[in-house]
């Protein structure tokens, strides 16, 4: 009989394997920009993301448009599913059109309260291999969290940047990083769902997809640095089709501070060690 008690799920694992096709890291480029990688060359950062999917049935899909919980990641029935942050070890870049392994375990579950009420933290790992290599570690934390108003507000202004790039959140490029991410969670897309059910002013743009822009705007400002490690938190969404900024500075040697703003205030942070 399966648990319904969330720590039980703290060990549960799975492994997912993938070619790392290059039509699909076309797909990619066009959605962020940028030129696609070909065959043999390495995968972006963080656009592992885009890959490694276990695709669950229109039966298996739970209001939100996320599989239903209970599988893999423990149930937290009646609350809201969003990702608060994580953590990436760059040891090698993934290559494209080469087959490679994503093996993930569930870390921890802990219960907390918080402003908005009962808040449940899940830590995955992940581990992708390719050609007998670890080529990156990785864990995210998801917090699930009681149906209430979600904090919208922003009450840190960011600091000076030294490179700073303007992103405009239209529905369209929410829609198509669903599609290549094959996420369906509604609240990137469904505008009555996200308004009337989550209680979100707008559409709400995907913490992966921040994460992704704040550190290629890095490279594009940093281009012969090499990412060593990465962690990044949401403060609060940024919600379309408002723009937002992503933005950044060097704090010192082989540190830099990564940001997203929107309306004058900090929305996601993060800090990225690298070498020259």
């Amino acid at each position: 009989m399966t648990s319904s008690h969330p720590a039980d799920w703290i060990g549960r694992g799975e492994s997912v394997t993938d070619n790392l096709d290059a039509g699909h890291a076309a797909r990619i480029a066009v959605t962020l920009g940028g030129a696609a990688p070909a065959a043999g060359e390495p995968l972006p950062a963080l656009w592992q993301w885009a890959f490694f999917i276990s695709p669950v049935g229109l039966e298996g899909i739970g209001e939100d448009g996320h599989p239903a919980r209970g599988g893999f990641l423990p149930p937290a029935d009646n609350r809201n599913r969003m990702w608060a942050g994580g953590r990436v070890t760059f040891h090698q870049p993934l290559r494209v059109g080469s087959p490679a392994e994503r093996r993930s375990s569930v870390m921890d579950v802990r219960e907390k309260t918080g402003r908005t009420g009962a808040l449940l933290f899940v830590t995955v790992r992940h581990e992708y291999h390719q050609d007998g290599v670890l080529a990156l570690e990785e864990e995210q934390d998801i917090v699930y969290r009681q149906p209430s108003p979600p904090k919208l507000v922003g009450s840190d202004a960011p600091p000076a940047s030294q490179w700073r790039e303007q992103i405009d959140p239209s529905p369209v490029l929410l829609f198509r990083y669903s599609a290549v991410t094959f996420n369906g969670h509604r609240i990137h897309y469904d505008h009555p769902y996200v308004t009337g059910t989550e209680g979100y002013p707008g559409l709400v743009v995907h913490g992966p997809m921040i994460a992704t822009l704040m550190v290629a705007a890095f490279q594009h400002a940093n281009p012969t640095a090499r990412l060593e490690h990465l962690s990044y938190r949401g403060l609060r969404p940024l919600i379309a089709p408002t723009p937002f900024d992503v933005a950044g500075h060097v704090a010192e040697s082989g540190l830099a501070e990564l940001w997203a703003e929107q309306d004058g205030t900090l929305a996601h942070q993060a800090q990225l060690r690298f070498s020259a």
